[in-house]
């Protein structure tokens, strides 16, 4: 099942244009511990189910013939610091990645919607891809956020599974869309402590997870 899902995912961020040539990496923890995940150099668009790797979670190959994704370190590294968590999606959504391009976060509660479902969207300092530096990266917030975006990079979701992880970076790039229209249109208004109090309490009874403000 997560075989299929996986390419399936893979196949939308490519259509949806959150990806381009070979970029973008997807993973889904098994029951067993092990995480299946996309391979390096592999369009995403034209990805097949045969193409799919199995790694332990100190990222030895345990099923496949490709190598795994060269940001792997930064799944295993998030599925370390969160039990919760079992499927991440790392692509390059156009407005969310200029964001993280001009070095801006998308921490403001502005839109009820993306407060319960993502809570705050921190900014990683830039990182070397394809190296530990993307973890450590990521490190200060990991525990408390969904969705975050990496400096000159791109954006990472994470999400109980993976239609989860992948419905948090649509919302992600819906959400940077927005704001960048909004500022356009002379800036986005932010809601007040009160206002976001009272969506954390929604967000916890219906999630069971509290917003950090």
């Amino acid at each position: 099942k997560e075989i299929f899902e996986e390419v399936e995912i893979a196949h939308l961020i490519y259509e949806k244009g959150f990806i381009s040539a070979m970029d973008g990496n997807i993973s889904a923890r098994l029951g067993n511990g092990n995480i299946l995940c996309t391979p390096t150099a592999v369009n995403k668009g034209n990805l097949k189910r045969s193409q799919i790797v199995e790694i332990d979670p100190d990222g030895n190959l345990t099923y496949g013939i490709y190598k795994p994704s060269t940001e792997i370190k930064l799944h295993l590294f998030i599925y370390s610091q969160r039990e919760d968590i079992n499927a991440i999606v790392h692509a390059h959504p156009p407005f969310a990645t200029a964001f993280a391009t001009a070095g801006l976060s998308l921490e403001g509660f502005v839109l009820p919607e993306v407060i319960v479902n993502l809570g705050k969207i921190p900014l990683a300092k830039y990182a070397t891809p394809s190296t530990d530096e993307v973890a450590l990266s990521v490190q200060p917030f990991v525990k408390n956020c969904d969705a975050f975006l990496l400096q000159n990079h791109g954006a990472v979701t994470l999400g109980k599974n993976l239609k989860d992880a992948y419905f948090k970076m649509e919302k992600l790039e819906h959400y940077a869309t927005i704001v960048l229209l909004a500022r356009i249109l002379g800036g986005e208004k932010t809601l007040t402590l009160d206002d976001v109090k009272k969506l954390s309490e929604i967000s916890l009874k219906s999630y069971g997870k509290q917003i950090k403000i």
